[in-house]
């Protein structure tokens, strides 16, 4: 698509993917002079332009950062306070997480997000948007280990995006993989352990599960979670967890 904008002609991309940072995106180089129609849509039309200009633009919050600070709260019996959340971006996330047993409420700008009594097992399938996000998949299985049940995690968008499972077993987590799916058993206390993050989204569950565990946890090769969170663990300090992070030597 950005490339399309200067190019000579009209570009139909098709089988087009739907997010909101499409949207976004569509915005931004329209507001600098590209003429895209169909963003969000499955088929985008690019007219190309001979030039762009300069414009002001506010990106939209990340809607996985809500979710994984969502349900950061809802793992730890804590609230959440979620400003400038733009829960019409996150719905899917936000109805399970209620089908679960989470109080989620809008006030204003704000999201407040805290567990409401008991939690209860969902079953989760990750499709493309607006369905359940596959970047929130490790994190909301987390929940799930904690939650007393059988929850069915099943992954339709990443074959074998399950290396968290291995690692979520040394917290004390009962989980095991058939096919596309993943069978939680929950209900367990989790128990601090050293454990290895494999992508983005398995640093972002290992942190949440180590903060729901019992006594320390270690997180290594957490340089992972950089490239999706800005400053995780100073906000999550701000929130009240006990949360350091050590460089090695």
């Amino acid at each position: 698509m950005m490339a399309a904008v200067l190019a000579e002609g009209v570009t139909i991309i098709e089988s087009a993917a739907c997010e909101p940072e499409v949207v976004d995106l569509a915005n931004f180089l329209n507001a600098m002079g590209a003429r895209i129609v169909g963003a969000g849509g499955p088929t985008v039309t690019i007219t190309g332009v001979s030039q762009l200009h300069g414009a002001e633009h506010e990106v939209i919050p990340d809607r996985i950062e809500t979710a994984t600070f969502a349900i950061a709260a809802a793992a730890t019996n804590g609230e959440i306070t979620i400003l400038g959340a733009r829960p019409d971006h996150c719905h899917a996330v936000l109805d399970k997480l209620r089908e679960a047993g989470v109080k989620v409420e809008r006030r204003g700008p704000a999201l407040v997000v805290k567990r409401g009594g008991r939690l209860k097992p969902v079953d989760i399938t990750t499709l493309p948007y607006a369905g359940f996000p596959t970047d929130v998949q490790a994190q909301m299985m987390v929940l799930m280990a904690l939650t007393p049940g059988i929850s069915i995690i099943t992954e339709r968008i990443f074959e074998s995006r399950f290396m968290h499972v291995s690692e979520l077993a040394r917290l004390g987590a009962d989980i095991a993989i058939e096919g596309p799916s993943a069978i939680v058993k929950g209900g367990k206390p989790l128990s601090g352990a050293p454990v290895m993050a494999s992508d983005l989204r398995a640093s972002a569950a290992l942190v949440l599960a180590g903060l729901a565990a019992e006594g320390a946890t270690q997180v290594n090769r957490v340089y992972h979670i950089d490239r999706g969170y800005e400053n995780i663990d100073g906000k999550l300090r701000q929130l009240g967890a006990r949360i350091e992070r050590v460089q090695e030597t």
